[in-house]
């Protein structure tokens, strides 16, 4: 079987503009958290996300085209810019052999939001030409293949908070199959809107802690009310590990096992079984091996880690078998449908620079979280073996397994 490993990165989130700066900014246990600003949020029952700041979309596409595009996708050509610089890919790449897998959960839902609002002020003559292609989910990987000329496979993952490892599994079997040499998987996310906010919030899964913002965002926390919406973009170049050592690219590691499943039990409320199952799917094809540490889905919310705490120390054999875990959510927000490409760009990074990111804000323990989660400071680890989890709405779960070369 074709080994598939990593050799650019690129991220995007609420503490930082680039994979370096946000990924010391994360370690640092720094939060981005804070009152919201892409909207007045002053008559919502949540008033705070993880906004991205002093972020200007014409500095990845020119001016004119920035309203051909929504804020997802100019999120995703920022990370995906970075990650092909990163790569260092050569001219001369047969690039019918080079594809894009893109993810995102919801897409253009501000291009949505604002055109909804035209039709019924306006009329339906009002509604922007550009409305449908800034908004749809493939299109992300459509302005970013144009924009780097990769005519190989162009898919796209739409499965909510597992959209972004998802699109990761989806370029490896399709480097593995033979469908492609290369791939740019790019994950995405702005859905911080009136509608998105409002809509999470009547459904009771957001914090509602307005007058604190850098602490409402505290997974396995014994006193964690909802996870706080962030927003982000992260880029991986993939390749056949024959041809990054023949160019001499840098490897960030190779990604050994990948495990999806589905939990067939409730459209919102994760169950115990669908996460397992995905973890044993993916620690079986890595081989099963001393895994030193997991980056939690940790979504700061009362089931989701209770259940994922469950579901390692089920697939390790016990608590004592477990190594440490821990969630960045405290720090940068649940980007939804860009979390999972954004933790493992996380993921890879700690294994280069032997650094577990700490679980901030966890300040009362939890008996059913009850795990080494890496309290409020980073520590210093030799890491081999890291996975990474991501479970969504509708019951659909993925989970990588990432190996240092």
């Amino acid at each position: 079987m074709r080994r598939v490993v990593v050799t650019g990165l690129g991220m995007i989130n609420a503490v930082g503009n680039d994979k370096e700066s946000s990924f010391k900014a994360i370690c640092d246990g720094e939060c981005g958290i804070d009152r919201i600003t892409l909207f007045d949020p002053e008559n919502y029952s949540v008033q705070i996300a993880g906004e991205v700041k002093n972020f200007d979309p014409s500095t990845v596409m020119e001016a004119k085209e920035v309203k051909k595009a929504d804020r997802f996708i100019h999120l995703g050509l920022k990370a995906a810019q970075e990650a092909m610089l990163d790569a260092a890919i050569p001219e001369d790449t047969d690039m019918d052999r080079f594809g894009i897998s893109a993810g995102s959960g919801i897409g253009g839902l501000p291009a949505i939001e604002k055109n909804s609002i035209i039709i019924e002020t306006k009329g339906p003559k009002k509604i922007s030409p550009f409305f449908i292609p800034s908004a749809l989910v493939n299109m992300l990987g459509g302005f970013i293949s144009i924009e780097h000329g990769t005519k190989g496979p162009n898919l796209s993952s739409v499965t909510a908070c597992a959209a972004g490892t998802h699109a990761i599994s989806e370029a490896v079997k399709t480097i593995v199959c033979g469908g492609a040499d290369k791939m740019l998987v790019v994950s995405a996310e702005c859905a911080i809107t009136g509608a998105g906010v409002g809509g999470f919030a009547s459904m009771k899964a957001l914090s509602t802690r307005n007058e604190e913002p850098k602490k409402a965002s505290r997974p396995f926390d014994a006193d964690r009310d909802g996870f706080v919406m962030g927003e982000g973009a992260a880029a991986l170049i993939l390749e056949v590990y024959e041809d990054a050592v023949a160019r001499g690219a840098k490897i960030y590691g190779e990604i050994v096992g990948f495990g999806e499943s589905g939990d067939a039990n409730h459209i919102t409320t994760p169950s115990l079984d669908g996460p397992a199952r995905a973890m044993k799917a993916a620690y079986s094809m890595a081989g099963k091996p001393k895994l030193d540490y997991v980056n939690a889905h940790g979504t700061s919310t009362p089931i989701n880690d209770k259940n994922e705490t469950a579901a390692v120390k089920e697939l390790l054999g016990g608590k004592e078998n477990c190594p440490p875990m821990s969630s960045i959510k405290g720090q940068i927000g649940h980007c939804l449908g860009a979390a999972g490409g954004i933790e493992a760009v996380v993921c890879l990074m700690a294994m280069r620079d032997g650094i577990i990111p700490p679980t901030i804000n966890h300040e009362t323990p939890d008996e059913n979280c009850d795990l080494d989660v890496v309290p409020n400071i980073a520590r210093k680890a030799d890491l081999k073996y890291v996975m990474s989890n991501s479970f969504g709405f509708g019951g659909t779960n993925g989970v990588l397994i990432f190996k240092k070369i």
